[in-house]
């Protein structure tokens, strides 16, 4: 599944591709205040099979200079077999950069942030996948086992009682991704689905969400489904995590520092917009269609450049993953701090994206030998 961008998002990576590395790194130098601790609230009803819980997190509004709360939702899973890895904060040597979560056939790394339901810093201990059914365990998911039969229990440990919602820098979570971890992040993975995109935007428009108002504990914390903010399956906030009073004039002084530095429209990065970082996070490409323009000749000669073409991107494809895998074990060999990695992914996205665009042109300047239809369809009288 493939969520197409705003034109706006659009706009805004062929920003970012004309920018040198470095100075896209400087997005994220206006967030230099961590977000508030994660909210006590509890989980609203699983309100059928197949959905899976992607815990609350802490977004950020540019506009408002402001973090505000994106509530935990159940989500229907996108795909059988597929997880959700949550998005976390993390420090980056100079500002806290969010890590955007994703669906994947296994749990990758967010921080070592304890988001509860499941997601204790480390893996995820709320259900599994059996063939095609989701499975949940009932020790920390609320389920009704009346609706729902494909449940077991399991007993989890959680020793890890912090409410810190962003990894590193001053007082974040001292954790770091496994071998394991990091290779689950580099596989072919499902960005947040249409539907989450929307439970996002409906959490930044809604002024109660934000911490400058709740002061860590939002109106909403949780929703039974995704930009559901009313009605019963709501769950409000018991409490904040952590005390939290943001500094005077945070939202003005961070616009001020970044008066000049080219930003996302919203959030960092706005989910399901993001642009891929690496070429396993982008959709395959599709075979081209057979063309049947009634000249057999010109039709097969078509469709074997069609053939060479897709042959060849795919080849591009494998072949920068490859080198791209290269510098991941590099660094892991160098034990390359986080500024260094941040550096390096985001001159993968530029690769990334450099090859998408040239790979449309060449589809493009094909199209435009498509053979001529010498059969066109009669208009009816």
């Amino acid at each position: 599944m493939r969520i197409i961008p705003s034109v706006r998002s659009l706009l805004f990576a062929v920003v970012m591709l004309a920018m040198s590395a470095g100075s896209f790194a400087q997005i994220a130098i206006s967030i230099r205040i961590g977000p508030p601790a994660i909210p006590v609230y509890e989980q609203p009803l699983c309100p059928g099979e197949g959905y899976i819980w992607t815990p609350g997190y802490w977004a950020y509004d540019y506009d408002e200079g402001d973090y505000y709360w994106v509530p935990g939702t159940w989500v229907l899973a996108p795909q059988v077999g597929y997880l959700w890895t949550p998005g976390y904060w993390g420090w980056g040597g100079g500002a806290f950069i969010f890590h955007e979560g994703y669906w994947g056939p296994r749990i990758g790394f967010y921080g070592g942030i304890n988001y509860g339901f499941g997601y204790f810093g480390n893996g995820y201990e709320g259900g599994r996948w059996d063939h095609d059914r989701f499975y949940y365990n009932r020790s920390v998911n609320n389920v009704n086992v009346t609706n729902i039969h494909n449940v077991y229990n399991t007993t989890v440990i959680n020793n890890n009682v912090t409410r810190v919602s962003y990894n590193g820098g001053n007082g974040g979570i001292n954790a770091r991704p496994t071998p394991e971890q990091e290779a689950a992040a580099h596989e072919r993975h499902i960005p947040p689905v249409s539907a989450q995109v929307q439970h996002v935007q409906a959490a930044r428009t809604n002024p109660e969400q934000r911490a400058s108002v709740n002061h860590g504990a939002p109106a909403v914390a949780a929703s039974a489904r995704p930009a559901e903010f009313n009605g019963g399956g709501v769950v409000h906030a018991k409490q904040a995590g952590a005390p939290y009073n943001p500094p005077a004039n945070h939202g003005q002084a961070e616009q001020r520092a970044n008066a000049n530095v080219p930003r996302p429209p919203n959030n960092v990065p706005r989910p399901g917009n993001a642009t891929p970082v690496h070429p396993n996070d982008l959709s395959p490409h599709q075979r081209p269609a057979p063309v049947n323009s009634g000249n057999p000749k010109s039709d097969q000669k078509y469709q074997q450049q069609q053939d060479k073409l897709y042959a060849q991107q795919e080849r591009d494809h494998q072949k920068l993953q490859q080198q791209q895998e290269q510098e991941h074990q590099r660094m892991a060999r160098q034990n390359a701090n986080d500024a260094q990695r941040q550096q390096v992914e985001q001159r993968h996205q530029q690769q990334t994206q450099q090859m998408e665009q040239k790979h449309q042109q060449q589809q493009e300047r094909l199209q435009q030998k498509q053979p001529e239809n010498r059969n066109p369809p009669k208009q009816q009288k």
